[in-house]
């Protein structure tokens, strides 16, 4: 199985192979990181690798003014993460490439990555200037009746977007058709779907396809029950998150 050691960027949400993660990075730790993803040719890809941080784990502040303002920020590659940073993030994550970083004029960065391959966290150095972590790649097995499985995840989809539309009987509107290939489904679905971020680190680190839209399916449906009950909420956009503040 592939390792690597890339730069790794925790965040409090979980990032999909195929889904576009934008950043608005401050914190002094990623901004390093930038400065030298950007010293990497124009050619080659700038990689890092997301994880989504546990619950109940609180990130210590950083920055002056919360919760205690006369409280100095900590400081460090792994400011907010304790002793042990790997007990602190879910194992599984994803690898993510930079195709933009644009450096404010604040010296902050404006990030437009795209998530590409799941991985697992073998461990972290804190020793730099910010975080890096051996990782292992993990390979996208179809499992059994993933076609079938797909088809009826897009059927149940369609009925969850309804639903989300509301009394305006509004659809989601992609710009492009829903794609076929069950994969790319499972991801898109599990990442447009509103779900907490245990549910989605599950859906992220199913053994294979199949499995992921057999959890999926379960998902929507109970999950369109529930929201028939409810007024309209906004819709999601399928390919992007929100934008993450670091």
């Amino acid at each position: 199985m592939t390792t690597a050691r890339l730069p790794l960027f925790p965040l409090n949400s979980v990032l999909f192979p195929g889904l576009v993660l934008p950043l608005n990075v401050f914190e002094e730790r990623y901004r390093a990181m930038m400065r030298e993803l950007l010293k990497k040719d124009a050619s080659e890809p700038r990689l890092f690798a997301v994880v989504a941080i546990r619950d109940g784990h609180e990130v210590a502040t950083t920055a002056p003014g919360l919760p205690d303002p006369t409280a100095l920020p900590e400081r460090g590659a792994a400011a907010g993460f304790g002793d042990d940073p790997l007990k602190v993030f879910h194992l599984v994550g994803c690898v993510a490439d930079a195709a933009t970083i644009r450096e404010r004029e604040d010296g902050g960065f404006e990030v437009i990555a795209t998530g590409t391959t799941r991985v697992r966290l073998l461990s972290v150095d804190a020793s730099g200037p910010y975080l890096t972590a051996e990782l292992e790649e993990i390979p996208e097995e179809p499992g059994q009746d993933a076609g079938v499985l797909a088809d009826g995840v897009l059927r149940a989809f369609r009925g969850y977007q309804k639903r989300l539309a509301g009394a305006r009987e509004r659809t989601l509107t992609t710009g492009a058709e829903l794609p076929d290939e069950p994969s790319v489904v499972s991801y898109l679905v599990a990442a447009a779907a509103v779900l907490d971020t245990p549910a989605k680190q599950r859906l992220l680190e199913a053994p294979d396809t199949a499995t992921r839209l057999r959890d999926e399916l379960g998902l929507l449906r109970s999950e369109t029950a529930v929201i028939r009950h409810l007024p309209s909420v906004p819709m999601v956009n399928l390919t992007h998150t929100p934008m993450n503040p670091n």
